[in-house]
């Protein structure tokens, strides 16, 4: 097994009511499984995982225990997520090349699957600045956008979305993000006035452990839907479910601890009458791809948050994936389908 640290710029900075993210650093993971080569990544991001320095002691353990063990216990082992997602999606990707297989395929989706339907992505902003970007986005194939909120007053928010509405019509379906910026009163006064707004649904509006405060805004009469992203780490998706808290679960499998654990936390969601999104953290093309693939193994899924290539100023390779008019392209090589140029 290989380790190896990287560090990207992105091109712009992507302002949310955590703060701004403007790089990302983590380490691309080569493990030889079967003389087949598996690409994984790691890219650890604060609040959501692990340290990078704890991903990195993480990552330089687990390959002692599959040494003792196998890898199978090296990965039940392993409680750090962005590690455990670097070591899966390794052994993934070189199994599906063993299966002459792509990686959606070998993660259960028997379908020929081309495409996968994305929203664009629209950081914070004043409302006319919102609203050109979010024209932009359409003009550029978009149907489904997603805007940060949560780093203003709830009324100048609520004002920023409805200058979108107001711009691109009824046809462009709108998502909202707060990054859990908001308490339950401001949560509730931004659903009144979002109401009327025909969202698909507000992400995260309260703080990721006020769980019951969003099962009693859910249904408590309002109807805008309610997608959970930030809850989701560190606590059991079953807690969630039985709650009856969200409408939509957005599922990052660096965040989540692999792919595997990605698609069945999509599974499990589906069964308990939950919308899954896949998303990324912003990773690099590695991690990227592999959650293309999760979307792709998971039937009939919305538009995901996919579209994040061009918020890096650079890449560790070339991307297998490119977006147009609002749709990814799925790889169908065996594995991953990414070439670092080093098989």
């Amino acid at each position: 097994m290989d380790i190896e640290p990287y560090h990207l710029d992105l091109a712009r900075p992507l302002s949310t009511a955590r703060g701004s993210i403007d790089e990302r650093e983590g380490f691309l993971v080569r493990v030889e499984y079967a003389d087949r080569v598996g690409l994984g990544e790691a890219a650890p991001l604060p609040g959501w995982t692990e340290s990078l320095d704890a991903c990195r002691e993480a990552l330089e353990w687990a390959p002692k225990l599959a040494t003792d063990e196998d890898w199978g216990v090296a990965l039940s082992e392993t409680s750090a997520p962005a590690a455990r997602h670097a070591l899966a999606l390794a052994l993934a990707d070189a199994r599906a090349k063993l299966d002459n297989t792509p990686l959606y395929r070998y993660l259960g989706n028997e379908r020929l699957v081309r495409r996968v339907p994305v929203n664009a992505t629209v950081g914070d902003a004043d409302a006319e600045t919102t609203a050109r970007s979010v024209i932009e986005a359409v003009e550029n194939g978009f149907d489904c956008v997603k805007i940060k909120i949560g780093a203003r007053e709830v009324d100048e928010d609520v004002e920023r979305l409805r200058r979108v509405r107001e711009v691109v019509g009824d046809d462009v379906a709108l998502r909202a993000d707060a990054n859990g910026a908001w308490d339950r009163e401001q949560a509730e006064r931004a659903f009144d006035g979002l109401e009327a707004l025909d969202l698909e649904y507000v992400e995260q509006p309260m703080p990721a452990e006020k769980v019951a405060a969003h099962a009693g805004l859910r249904n408590g009469g309002n109807e805008v839907p309610i997608a959970l992203d930030e809850s989701l780490a560190g606590r059991p998706v079953t807690d969630l479910l039985a709650a009856e808290a969200a409408d939509y679960l957005v599922l990052k499998p660096m965040a989540l601890g692999g792919p595997d654990r990605a698609r069945n936390v999509a599974r499990q969601a589906r069964q308990a009458g939950v919308t899954p999104v896949i998303s990324t953290t912003i990773d690099a093309v590695v991690a990227r791809t592999a959650a293309v693939h999760v979307a792709a193994a998971i039937p009939e899924i919305p538009a995901c948050g996919l579209a994040t290539a061009d918020w890096l100023a650079d890449d560790l390779g070339p991307d297998p994936a490119p977006v147009a008019d609002g749709q990814i392209e799925v790889p169908q090589a065996k594995g991953l389908g990414v070439d670092l140029g080093d098989e």
